[in-house]
C-alpha cells in the first residue's frame, strides 16, 4: 500500500506529461505553406498552397477557411476573388478518423483597385446649431434627424434642415455620449460611445422604446442601413459590423482597406446607392466603400469645407453625412458647425 501511494503521483505526472506531448505533436503534425509568399495580396491573386504532412498521418478530408469562411480549393490553388479584405488567417482543417488537425498562415488582402478621387460644389447653405456636436445625420421623409455628442450635452433631434429649427429634442442622460443614428422600420436607432448601449425610439413620438448592447465591437461610432434591412455599425477601428435588424446582434464585419493600406477610425456612416459612405475621424474626407468586401472605391475630398463655417474655440471636425435620394447630392455638416451644406459630388 505504501508503494502504491508513492507511485501514484509519479504515474500521474508521467500521464500528464504524455498528454502534453501528444497535444504538441498534434499541433505540429501539419504545416501550411504558400508558394512564393508576399507581404500582401489582392483580390486578383490566386494562392498556391501546399500542406506538409510531417507525421505521415492518413487523412480522410481537408477543408480550407479564411477566418471562419470556408473557401474552395482547386488542386492546390485558392482564388481570392470576391473575398473580404483585411488581415486574415488561412487555415487548413485536416480530418483523420475522429481527430482534427489544423495548420495556418496569416495573410493580408488589399483592394485590387485604386480609389477614385472626388471633389464637390456647394449648391445650398443652411443654418445649423453651432452648439450641436454632430455625431449622426439622416433624412426621413425630408425631415432631418440628428444625434449629438458630449457628456451632459448629448441629444436626439428632429430638425427642419432648411431653417435649422430644432422641432423636437430628446436629451440623453448625463452619463451617455451620443454617437451615430439610423432610421429603419419606423424606429430610430442611436449609439453611445463607450457605454456599450444603444437606444431604440419610436420614430413618430421619439419616445424611447428599448435598448441594445454591443457584442465584439469595441465602441459605438456610426450607423446606417441598406435596403435589405441590414444595419451597419462602425466602432472607431477599421471594421464595419453588420447587425441583425431584429435583434441588433452582430452577424459579421468587413475591414476597410484601399489598394495600399487599411483605413482606421471609421466614423459616421451613410448608405448611398448601394455603397457605404464613411467619414474618417479627424480627416476632412469621406470614403466610398463596397459593403461586400470593405474595398475603398473612392474618396471625397472635403478638407476645405471646415474653413467655410464660423471659426470658434469649440469648432471641430467634419462629421455628418446625409443622403436624401438625389443623385450625387449629399448634405454635410460637422461638430459645432453653424452651417449645413448641400453639395454636389463629382470625380476630379
Amino acid at each position: 500500500m505504501k508503494i502504491y501511494n508513492v507511485l501514484t503521483p509519479t504515474l500521474l505526472l508521467l500521464f500528464l506529461g504524455g498528454c502534453g506531448n501528444n497535444s504538441e505533436d498534434k499541433k505540429n503534425a501539419f504545416s501550411l505553406q504558400i508558394e512564393s509568399p508576399k507581404k500582401t495580396y489582392t483580390t486578383k491573386d490566386v494562392l498556391t498552397v501546399s500542406l506538409i504532412n510531417k507525421k505521415n498521418i492518413e487523412t480522410d478530408s481537408i477543408a480550407y477557411f479564411l477566418n471562419k469562411d470556408k473557401v474552395e480549393i482547386s488542386g492546390k490553388t485558392i482564388s481570392l476573388s470576391g473575398k473580404k479584405l483585411g488581415e486574415k488567417t488561412l487555415t487548413a482543417k485536416i480530418y483523420s478518423d475522429a481527430e482534427t488537425y489544423e495548420a495556418s498562415q496569416k495573410i493580408t488582402i488589399l483592394s485590387s483597385i485604386k480609389p477614385k478621387l472626388y471633389t464637390y460644389k456647394i449648391l445650398e447653405t443652411y443654418p445649423h446649431d453651432i452648439h450641436a456636436y454632430t455625431q449622426g445625420l439622416e433624412f426621413e421623409n425630408d425631415t432631418l434627424y440628428e444625434s449629438t455628442g458630449q457628456y451632459r450635452e448629448s441629444s436626439l433631434r428632429k430638425t427642419d434642415y432648411k431653417t435649422g429649427e430644432v422641432l423636437k429634442l430628446v436629451k440623453l442622460g448625463d452619463q451617455y455620449f451620443g454617437e451615430g443614428l439610423t432610421i429603419l422600420n419606423n424606429k430610430i436607432y442611436q449609439l453611445t460611445w463607450r457605454e456599450n448601449t444603444g437606444f431604440i425610439y419610436n420614430l413618430k413620438t421619439m419616445e424611447q422604446t428599448g435598448t441594445f448592447v454591443y457584442g465584439q465591437s469595441r465602441e459605438g461610432w456610426g450607423l446606417c442601413h441598406d435596403a435589405e434591412n441590414n444595419i451597419y455599425k462602425s466602432d472607431g477601428t477599421d471594421r464595419i459590423w453588420t447587425l441583425n435588424s431584429n435583434t441588433l446582434a452582430e452577424k459579421d464585419y468587413i475591414e476597410i482597406f484601399t489598394n495600399t493600406s487599411k483605413i482606421s477610425s471609421v466614423n459616421e456612416l451613410e448608405w448611398v446607392e448601394g455603397k457605404i459612405y464613411a467619414n474618417v475621424y479627424q480627416q476632412g474626407s469621406i470614403a466610398i466603400i463596397d459593403p461586400s468586401n470593405g474595398a475603398v472605391e473612392g474618396v471625397i475630398d472635403l478638407t476645405d469645407l471646415k474653413d467655410k463655417v464660423t471659426q470658434h474655440p469649440k469648432l471641430d471636425v467634419l462629421n455628418g453625412i446625409a443622403y436624401n435620394g438625389e443623385p450625387n447630392i449629399l448634405y454635410i455638416t460637422g461638430k459645432n458647425w453653424n452651417k449645413l451644406f448641400k453639395i454636389e459630388v463629382f470625380e476630379k
